[in-house]
């Protein structure tokens, strides 16, 4: 099996790639997220990512695409629905041409890895696109493992990001932040 793998982030990398070592899948790691923002939330996720597959051996890929302008363009047709509609297929499609492209028979997501994703759209979406390129998609249903690969993750000192990615998921985070904020001063008050 020659096994290309999207990749978001090392973090989410950690027990995908000590799970499938230990079935003896070698994945080559493949990068491409024109989702995160802002840049350097980007350079950090990238550049953590590179340090983290040369100090485990793992062969990766780094497809360049920051992808601001493109990324807002099609996210704001339809914000509650960026992810399923723009941001999940076109990375996944992006990882499939380049495994067809480049020999790969085989196509797997860390995006299956977090309990914060969409695991069922995009396992239908990896699923779709196994069809449409003729290439293999390894299911695994990697969330068994979350936590252990957090803390894994931790423990090496990986860069942890603190939102899935986009700039829509940032201010969903400090949303959230805000609101417990207000929550903990009402309740002293």
């Amino acid at each position: 099996m020659k096994l290309c793998m999207h990749t978001c982030c090392a973090p989410c990398s950690v027990y995908c790639i000590d799970t499938l070592r230990e079935e003896g899948i070698e994945p080559t790691v493949y990068w491409y997220n024109p989702n995160i923002h802002p840049y350097k939330e980007y350079q950090a996720r990238r550049d953590c990512l590179k340090e983290y597959t040369k100090s485990i051996g793992v062969k990766a890929v780094f497809k360049e695409d920051y992808g601001l302008d493109n990324f807002c363009r099609e996210a704001v047709k339809d914000l509650k629905a960026r992810c399923v509609n723009y941001c999940y297929p076109i990375r996944l499609r992006k990882t499939f041409a380049y495994a067809k492209e480049h020999g790969y028979d085989t196509v797997t997501t860390t995006l299956l890895y977090s309990i914060y994703q969409n695991h069922d759209f995009i396992k239908h979406e990896m699923e779709k696109l196994s069809l449409e390129y003729g290439i293999s998609f390894l299911y695994r249903d990697f969330r068994v493992g979350f936590w252990e690969g957090h803390q894994k993750a931790h423990d090496l000192g990986l860069y942890m990001q603190k939102y899935c990615g986009c700039i829509f998921s940032e201010e969903d985070r400090y949303s959230k932040q805000i609101m417990r904020d207000k929550k903990t001063n009402n309740a002293v008050s």
